[in-house]
C-alpha cells in the first residue's frame, strides 16, 4: 500500500522527521547582505482565498494585488493564526497563539488593551534593530486601561508596544466609537462635545438603527441595530464626538494616505508599516468611485477598493525608488464571510464567485477557509517569484523579521513563531514542520494531514450560515488528496489520529511550541 492515505505510523514518522530536518538547513540568505530592507505588511480584513484574480477570482479583477503576485511569491498554503481578527493580530503581533491567553476573543469597540507595554512584539523587534514603525488603519486590540478616556489622552496604545506611529480605525467599522486615533488623541474632536461609549446599557439620545431604520442607508441583517452613524447602524451606544466621525465612504482613502505619508516621511532610513486595511469588513462602503464596478455589489467592489489601496502603496515604492529593497507582504486576517450582518446583496450577487476557491468553511471556521488566505511577498533585490505550498502562518513573522534584522529571541519571546525566513523569501520550499489552527475548536496540520479536535458546538452559525467544523468526532482529513475536507478518515487512520492528537495536546500543555 503507497497511497498517502495509508502510511504507516513508520512512514508518517519518517516523512515528519525528514520535515523537520528541512527546517533546520542553513539558509542561502544571511540577514544584513544587503542592509535593513523597508518592510511594509498589507494586512487586509476578512479576504478570502478566492477573493483575488491570483487566487482564482474571474468575476472582477485585482491587478494591483495580482501584480505583487507575479513579482513575488504566492504562498498556497499560509495560513492566519485564527479565524477571527481579533486573535489573529494578537497572535501575528506577540508571536504567541491566542487560544493560550484568555480575553483575546474578538473585541467590543471600548476594550482595553490586550498587549501589555513591555513584551517583545513584532514593532519592538524591529525598533530594536533600527526601523521606524507604525500601523496605519485597523486595530482591533483594545486601547487604554481601566480608566480609558476617549477625550483625553489614550494610553496604553500602539506606541507602548514598539510602534513610533499610530493612525487607527480602534476597533472595526461596525463598532462604535466610530474616530479615528492618531497616536493617543481622537482626531478632530470638539472638546465642548465629548465622547461617551456603551456596549451594555444606552446612553445618550441619539437614534438607534432598531428604532429608526427610516434614516438608514445600509440595513442590518442581524445586529447591528444601535447607534447611526453615517446612515449605517453599528454594535454599541456612542454620543458626542460629531466633528470626528468618519465618513464610510472616505475610509480607504484617509488611512491609504496616512501610510503615505509615513512612506515619504522615513525614505531615508529604514521604516516598517503594517497597513491594516477595513476592507472587505463590513459596513462594505465603497468610495463612490469604486460603487458599482465589480458587477457584484458592495462586497466586490471594496474588494476592488483594497486592490486600490494595495496599488497606491506600490506606486508610492515606485515613485520613491524603494520597491527593489522593499520587503512586501500581502494578506488577511482571516477567511471570507459574505452576509455577516448587513443587507449589501452580497449574498444575492455572488454571481459564481467563491470567495473560499476550492475550500471548506469560511471565517469562524475550524475548516481550512478559515484561516487559509492569500499570502505573498515581494522583494524585487531577493525574492525570485514563483508559487510555494511551504506551510507557513502569520504567527511567524515575528522570528523570521527577527531572523532577518539580525535580532535574538529571548527563550520566552514569542512561543509559537517560528523561524520560516526560507520560505518566505522563495529559498526552500520547505516551512513549518506543524500548525495549530484556531477557530471554535483547535485543528493540526502536520504534513498532508490535519485533525480537527471533537467538539459538541454547532455545525453552523445561526447568522453568517458559515460551517464551523464542529463535531463531536475527531475528524481527520489528507490536505493534499482532498483540499475541500470532504473525506474524513479518522477511522480508516486511528494511529495518525492518535499520533495528531497527543502532539496538540502537548502543544497545548508546553505552553509554547517554538524549538
Amino acid at each position: 500500500m503507497t497511497s498517502a492515505h495509508s502510511l504507516s505510523r513508520r512512514d508518517f514518522m519518517r516523512s515528519v522527521s525528514a520535515a523537520a530536518a528541512a527546517v533546520l538547513l542553513p539558509l542561502p540568505l544571511q540577514a544584513g547582505q544587503v542592509g535593513r530592507p523597508n518592510i511594509v505588511l498589507i494586512y487586509a480584513d476578512d479576504l478570502g482565498y478566492g477573493d483575488v484574480g491570483s487566487y482564482g477570482a474571474t468575476n472582477f479583477k485585482t491587478p494591483n494585488i495580482d501584480a505583487l503576485a507575479s513579482a513575488g511569491v504566492r504562498f498556497t498554503h499560509a495560513h492566519s493564526p485564527s479565524a477571527t481578527c481579533t486573535p489573529s493580530r494578537y497572535a501575528m503581533l506577540t508571536g504567541e497563539y491566542a487560544w493560550r491567553r484568555r480575553g483575546t476573543g474578538v473585541l467590543p469597540g471600548d476594550a482595553r488593551m490586550i498587549i501589555q507595554p513591555g513584551r517583545t512584539t513584532l514593532p519592538s523587534i524591529l525598533q530594536k534593530a533600527g526601523y521606524k514603525t507604525s500601523v496605519v488603519g485597523k486595530w482591533h486590540l483594545g486601547l487604554g486601561g481601566a480608566d480609558l478616556d476617549w477625550n483625553g489622552n489614550i494610553t496604553p496604545g500602539p506606541l507602548d508596544i514598539g510602534f513610533d506611529y499610530n493612525f487607527l480605525i480602534p476597533a472595526t467599522g461596525d463598532r462604535v466609537p466610530c474616530v479615528y486615533v492618531e497616536d493617543r488623541r481622537v482626531v478632530g474632536l470638539d472638546p465642548a462635545d465629548p465622547i461617551r461609549v456603551s456596549f451594555g446599557q444606552r446612553i445618550g439620545d441619539e437614534p438607534i438603527g432598531r428604532d429608526h431604520p427610516d434614516l438608514l442607508k445600509m440595513h442590518p441583517s442581524h445586529g447591528h441595530d444601535q447607534t447611526i452613524v453615517n446612515g449605517i447602524s453599528r454594535i454599541g451606544y456612542m454620543s458626542g464626538g460629531k466633528t470626528a466621525r468618519w465618513v464610510d465612504e472616505d475610509m480607504a482613502d484617509a488611512i491609504t494616505g496616512k501610510a503615505i505619508a509615513f512612506i515619504e516621511r522615513h525614505r531615508d532610513e529604514p521604516f516598517f508599516l503594517y497597513f491594516a486595511t477595513h476592507d472587505i469588513h463590513v459596513p462594505r462602503v465603497p468610495h463612490p468611485r469604486f460603487a458599482g464596478t465589480s458587477g457584484l455589489g458592495p462586497r466586490g467592489d471594496v474588494i476592488c477598493q483594497l486592490d486600490w489601496c494595495a496599488g497606491e502603496l506600490i506606486k508610492t515604492l515606485d515613485r520613491l525608488n524603494l520597491a527593489d529593497n522593499t520587503l512586501v507582504i500581502f494578506t488577511s486576517d482571516n477567511g471570507p464571510v459574505v452576509d455577516d450582518g448587513y443587507r449589501d446583496e452580497a449574498v444575492e450577487k455572488l454571481n459564481g464567485h467563491k470567495p473560499a476557491g476550492p475550500l471548506r468553511g469560511g471565517k469562524y471556521s475550524a475548516f481550512d477557509a478559515g484561516t487559509r488566505v492569500p499570502f505573498i511577498v515581494r522583494w524585487p533585490q531577493r525574492v525570485k517569484p514563483g508559487q510555494s505550498d511551504a506551510l507557513v502562518s502569520q504567527v511567524d513573522l515575528l522570528a523570521s523579521l527577527a531572523a532577518l534584522t539580525g535580532q535574538t529571541l529571548a527563550h520566552d519571546d514569542a512561543p509559537d513563531s517560528f523561524d520560516v525566513l526560507g520560505a518566505l523569501l522563495g529559498r526552500t520550499r520547505t516551512g513549518r514542520d506543524h500548525l495549530v489552527e484556531h477557530a471554535g475548536t483547535l485543528s493540526l496540520i502536520k504534513g498532508p494531514w490535519k485533525y480537527i479536535e471533537p467538539n459538541r458546538g454547532a455545525r453552523y452559525d445561526r447568522n453568517t450560515d458559515t460551517e464551523l467544523g464542529n463535531d463531536p468526532e475527531p475528524q481527520l482529513y489528507n490536505l493534499t488528496d482532498d483540499i475541500g475536507e470532504k473525506n474524513n478518515l479518522a477511522t480508516e487512520h486511528p494511529e495518525v489520529v492518535a499520533e495528531l492528537s497527543d502532539l496538540l495536546n502537548k502543544i497545548r500543555a508546553d505552553g509554547r511550541s517554538r524549538p
